[in-house]
């Protein structure tokens, strides 16, 4: 029994993740999420069930449309099976209904603007205020303890990438800033610093590696939402192990 939750849970993850493909990529390019169906960007051909199976139909048609020959973003698995196994971690990780519920909300929010900062290298406010109105209800539901901790969170997220984006003359992006709001009301104090040290970590590490390799030319824009979302699940998941193994250093 408890193998076939496992099952579904995964399930579940992998098609809300195809679902966050279309989301983040629509809501970039302006158009409704709910119509038309979907399609082919390239020929329009509606597609069909056998195209829209996640993870396996971009594998089968080797990342290609089956009537164009198009080729499709490696995105659109990535995205999906991130989600199908982050949703499954969220539920193995969790304790309680409120656990599960909260790493569900903050995979759901980081796949989706993953998504928009990589096509378009953009945090749309229409995402932020969505799931910020969601957060707040979730919190009155499951309160943290103590109860202002998500308020602190939320307030210490904007404060500390507002500086940032201050500093840095707009290198910063308001968006990102607006996100680390939400993600702090979502994982409370504690975790947002932890999730904004590794996001920092992550960016000056993988960055400059794709500086050195020559995958990014000095002075390009590189998108920093995919490092908040590496360094923010790291937090949520492993953040309180690694508090406890830092503190255990002055001990």
């Amino acid at each position: 029994m408890i193998f076939l939750d496992n099952i579904y849970i995964a399930i579940l993850g992998l098609v809300l993740g195809s679902f966050f493909n279309v989301v983040g990529m629509r809501v970039v390019a302006g158009q409704s999420i709910i119509t038309p169906p979907s399609h082919c960007t390239s020929c329009g051909r509606r597609l069909t069930i056998r195209d829209l199976v996640p993870v396996f139909s971009w594998l089968f048609l080797k990342g290609r449309c089956r009537t164009c020959g198009a080729k499709l973003s490696p995105l659109y698995p990535i995205i999906e099976a991130a989600t199908g196994l982050l949703f499954l971690f969220s539920f193995l990780h969790a304790t309680s209904i409120a656990e599960i519920l909260d790493g569900w909300l903050l995979v759901s929010l980081l796949m989706i603007v993953t998504v928009t900062d990589i096509e378009a290298m953009v945090v749309p406010n229409k995402i932020i205020l969505f799931f910020f109105i969601l957060s707040i209800v979730f919190r009155i539901i499951f309160p943290t303890a103590p109860w202002w901790d998500a308020a602190l969170g939320a307030g210490t997220g904007f404060s500390l990438l507002f500086l940032i984006a201050i500093l840095s003359n707009g290198g910063m992006g308001g968006g990102d800033v607006k996100l680390f709001a939400v993600l702090g009301l979502l994982v409370g104090f504690k975790l947002v610093l932890i999730g904004f040290f590794f996001a920092t970590f992550y960016g000056a590490l993988l960055g400059g590696l794709a500086r050195l390799f020559g995958k990014v030319k000095k002075r390009q824009p590189v998108p920093f939402v995919p490092f908040i979302t590496l360094g923010m699940l790291t937090a949520f998941f492993f953040g309180d192990w690694l508090f406890r193994a830092y503190l255990s250093l002055f001990s």
